[in-house]
């Protein structure tokens, strides 16, 4: 594979090089999390999907800049993300419940040994030369393009509850820089397979900044109350708020915390205004 230099294309160089430093830092945002899971030694109702789709994004995409060449910056960050995912899906087996684990071993040879072994088989045989990138490059975009439902979801649940408290601002700044760069990246490569999902990625980040910009001057003012709703919410739940992963544009993963649910899946907040309303309308009646 040939090797790209900055006297070659030193916009993509650069463009590519700022990306690594962002996706790999990005890579790392779910450590928290997994540190949790060691020091509980339980994985706490954590899925280990999202990082196996994590995974699976990482092995299509390495894959992809091995078969196009002239990739280093694509082979080195979704390399870094191949080994990381796999450190954090180790971790969750290690300290999953025996159903999880069983459901996670499933999704892992389905997809991430089958799925990929398809997907190589039907490239390296069936089509060859240019048109194997062409191919392969529309798998590696619909895969991305499936998993952007779930920044939808956020961005919905952000409007809906009129809060930003579910949609963290540095992240979302960041994975917005990050498909920028990669933007650029496959802009100077005229790559078409690169630029499509960063394109989205990067519509995407700038409407989370506008909901930021919209939703989050109406926090300010109901902060002390939220304090007071978070002690009564830590009382109430023996554990802690969940991540949930979404895979980003080409290259790491972005994590959202979301609210917690209670045991016939309706949120507890939403659970709580209706005890609430409850409460007062039979106040209301009593007097």
């Amino acid at each position: 594979m040939a090797i790209m230099s900055f006297h070659d294309n030193p916009g993509a160089f650069a463009f590519g090089i700022l990306g690594n430093v962002i996706s790999f830092l990005v890579f790392l945002a779910p450590l928290p999390t997994f540190h949790q899971i060691y020091k509980l030694k339980s994985t706490e109702g954590f899925q280990a999907l999202p990082y196996l789709m994590a995974l699976f994004s990482s092995m299509l995409w390495l894959y992809y800049a091995v078969v196009k060449g002239n990739a280093l910056l694509l082979v080195t960050i979704n390399s870094f993300g191949f080994v990381i995912e796999t450190f954090y899906i180790v971790i969750f087996m290690a300290y999953a419940t025996k159903d999880a684990l069983k459901l996670t071993i499933k999704i892992f040879l389905a997809m991430n040994i089958g799925g990929y072994l398809l997907i190589l088989s039907i490239t390296h045989f069936a089509v060859h030369g240019v048109l194997r990138v062409h191919v392969l490059g529309w798998i590696c975009v619909s895969i991305t393009v499936i998993v952007f439902g779930a920044p939808l979801c956020i961005m919905a649940q952000v409007i809906r509850t009129k809060s930003v408290e579910f949609m963290p601002f540095y992240l979302s700044f960041f994975l917005t820089i990050s498909a920028v760069m990669w933007l650029g990246y496959g802009c100077f490569l005229k790559d078409k397979y690169i630029v499509l999902p960063n394109f989205l990625g990067l519509t995407l980040g700038l409407i989370q900044m506008i909901l930021y910009a919209i939703y989050n001057n109406r926090n300010i003012g109901i902060e002390k109350q939220k304090v007071v709703e978070t002690k009564e919410n830590e009382k109430e739940l023996d554990e802690p708020m969940k991540p949930v992963v979404v895979v980003n544009p080409l290259f790491g993963v972005q994590v959202f915390p979301i609210i917690p649910v209670d045991e016939k899946g309706g949120a507890v907040d939403d659970v709580k205004e209706e005890k609430k309303g409850a409460q007062e309308e039979n106040e209301t009646s009593v007097t």
